[in-house]
């Protein structure tokens, strides 16, 4: 029993030691970096996209038919109204040449008709000139009765005939419009056989190749504008307000990692993608290769604004954020204190502008470790911002 009083003794002892250097751990001044202040800090957005053209055109025959020439094929640069491609034409050949036919066929008869009116118009003259005559005649009474009421009739009759030929002319001016229309109608038809390119483009890809049926409103050729080519971004909506046209992005291209190209914001996207709450951002390229690919992925940052001086708070340092207020820990009088505060701009690396709200004096710590509560003694190392 003795034995065992020296050993609790000991055993007190120690736990005593354990106890206040615990206490003293938890109560003595914790040392802190104060956050310093940045200048001519630049406030970039991220993004994910891809390489997409402006101008694309998947274009085909309005009719179909079989493919008898290919004028272009993958990566080949076309003018506009350049020949893409033809169909076998022979069958519409043949209903133009027929229409042809019927045009001349109705211009003839118009100059049938109007050469019938020509004729009516002077037998109604003679008749005319005839019919007072012999009513002249008939005054003196050198002429029967009966001889000029016939002369009368007749003149009556070459009257009525000169409205017949000209409703004939009128029937054949509208057979000859009718074969007329009828006959643009083939031609654009037979137009139709032939694709041209609707813009100077680049050949993107050719899905058909020489023989094959290809049907009304196929796609044969994918054509893009090379010089609409930009980067489609998708960004995060909580980040992306202020973005504007005009501003200046960087991009990096999947293909070249190491390599930083420059852009311009030239389109930012009315609607946004609901799904994932992500704006459209279109962004033009100034020194990206000519050789590009279209659906390539990118990584675009857009640089929003640029703040003469701003503390720059990690977000994972505020409790409470909101995107607008948040609490912070400070050092104030020496001691740790969580304030609330505002915030302005968030920056790409998950960092956010402390806008107002920090106490006279009163320093933001750069890292907050374990331990940290109200009214803890702290201490400063280094400047304080």
């Amino acid at each position: 029993m003795r034995r065992l009083v020296p050993v609790a003794a000991a055993l007190a002892a120690i736990a005593a030691v354990a106890g206040g250097g615990a206490f003293w751990l938890r109560n003595s001044p914790v040392a802190v970096t104060a956050l310093q202040p940045e200048t001519d800090l630049p406030i970039r957005v991220f993004g994910l996209g891809t390489v997409e053209a402006r101008v694309l055109s998947r274009t085909g025959f309005k009719v179909a038919g079989t493919l008898d020439r290919l004028d272009a094929d993958h990566g080949d640069l076309v003018r506009a109204g350049q020949t893409l491609a033809t169909i076998d034409a022979a069958e519409q050949q043949a209903r133009v040449a027929k229409a042809r036919a019927q045009v001349a066929s109705a211009e003839a008869g118009l100059k049938v008709a109007e050469a019938a009116a020509r004729k009516a118009e002077a037998t109604h003259r003679q008749r005319m000139q005839t019919n007072r005559r012999r009513q002249s005649l008939l005054e003196r009474q050198s002429v029967s009765q009966e001889a000029a009421e016939e002369s009368q009739a007749n003149e009556a009759i070459a009257g009525a005939d000169i409205l017949v030929t000209q409703s004939e002319i009128a029937v054949a001016r509208a057979k000859l419009d009718d074969a007329r229309a009828q006959l643009a109608q083939d031609l654009a038809v037979l137009g139709q056989h032939e694709l041209k390119a609707p813009f100077d483009a680049l050949v993107v890809s050719r899905a058909k190749e020489l023989g094959a049926v290809v049907g009304a409103g196929e796609t044969l050729f994918t054509l893009v504008d090379p010089a609409t080519v930009w980067i489609l971004a998708y960004m995060d909506e909580a980040r992306a307000g202020g973005i504007a046209v005009g501003q200046p992005a960087e991009i990096r291209l999947r293909s070249l990692p190491q390599t930083t190209f420059h852009g311009t914001v030239t389109r930012v996207g009315i609607e946004s993608d609901r799904v994932n709450e992500e704006r459209r951002i279109y962004v033009s390229c100034a020194d990206c290769p000519k050789e590009f690919h279209l659906g390539e992925q990118a990584e675009v940052f857009v640089t929003k604004a640029r703040l003469a001086r701003a503390l720059m708070v990690p977000e994972k340092a505020i409790a409470r954020f909101d995107g607008q207020t948040g609490l912070v820990w400070t050092v104030r009088d020496g001691r740790l204190a969580q304030v609330p505060v505002r915030f302005g701009h968030r920056s790409h690396d998950g960092r956010v502008e402390l806008r107002d709200g920090l106490p006279a004096g009163a320093v933001v710590p750069a890292v907050v470790g374990a331990g940290v509560r109200e009214g803890r003694a702290a201490t400063v190392e280094g400047p304080r911002g």
